[in-house]
């Protein structure tokens, strides 16, 4: 903690590691989708979890809890891979206990019909206007896409979760006109995608250095691989399950930092006067 900066800009906080410098260079931006900017899909490891739990063979001496606790601890560790990591993650665990697993793809397909069960009435809120796309937004993400792309900076998107409803979701937050076709997902031949080789296309299609690249993610995947470029990668630790509290996700935060993020916001709700503190020098001519 000594080694953090925690300021206060507006109503809310931003934490800035000492490895931060403002990037008047930033020409492409990165998202993340799922708890970075929507949360249609809120509460995904209260599914994937108990899931595993119940699949894993028991050891002697292990209670439900403990089950319950290694299972979740996998889940998390691979938060912000494709989805089929953590299936193939759950049957090595079964294979290691003694237990014949199915191929991960079933698992996947099994997680996807719970979470469509837990999701459904939102999509279909969404879907009928009974909810509206900014209250499954994170906090304040309309107001920061929209000066994005006032600025002239072009926006990707790239999920873990599978590209048809990822673009599905997309649309459904009215969020799709801001990233165009620049929108990734994962798919069921997993060794096509990943988020490091979309930060490898938009480096190479648009002939800029990782420098030049902003990434805003809620997993350690995004900011790794963003990191490993030579990017700026913004943390947000949202609160997903409290949207718009201005508290920080913990634990999210403390993994994040750890994995080299550059800054820590809980959500959006100072991220204009953030990305005009990055981009400093040419925010002057803005």
């Amino acid at each position: 903690m000594s080694l953090l900066t925690r300021i206060v800009i507006a109503t809310g906080h931003i934490e800035f590691a000492p490895s931060f410098a403002p990037r008047p260079e930033i020409s492409h931006v990165l998202f993340d989708f799922d708890g970075t900017l929507s949360l249609i899909r809120e509460g995904w490891p209260d599914v994937m979890a108990p899931m595993f739990a119940e699949m894993l063979p028991s050891l002697p001496g292990e209670t439900d809890a403990d089950r319950l606790r290694l299972a979740l601890d996998d889940i998390m560790r691979l938060n912000g891979k494709q989805t089929i990591y953590q299936m193939i993650q759950l049957a090595e665990r079964i294979r290691e206990r003694g237990g014949e697993p199915r191929e991960p793809l079933w698992y996947k397909h099994e997680y996807l019909r719970r979470l469509n069960e837990r999701i459904q009435s939102r999509i279909e809120k969404l879907r009928n206007g009974e909810i509206k796309p900014d209250d499954l937004l994170v906090h304040a993400a309309r107001p920061l896409l929209e000066e994005i792309q006032r600025r002239g900076l072009p926006l990707y998107l790239a999920s873990g979760t599978d590209e048809q409803f990822v673009k599905q979701e997309a649309d459904l937050l009215d969020v799709t006109r801001y990233f165009g076709t620049r929108i990734y997902g994962a798919l069921d031949d997993y060794k096509k995608f990943s988020k490091k080789m979309v930060i490898e296309r938009i480096l190479r299609e648009n002939n800029i250095y990782g420098e030049q690249l902003l990434s805003f993610g809620d997993g350690y995947v995004e900011i790794e691989n963003t990191k490993e470029v030579g990017g700026l990668a913004v943390a947000v630790a949202s609160d997903e399950a409290h949207n718009g509290s201005g508290q920080f996700d913990e634990w999210k935060r403390q993994r994040l930092l750890g994995v080299g993020a550059d800054i820590v916001i809980p959500d959006f709700r100072d991220a204009i006067s953030l990305l005009s503190t990055i981009l400093r020098r040419s925010s002057q001519n803005s």
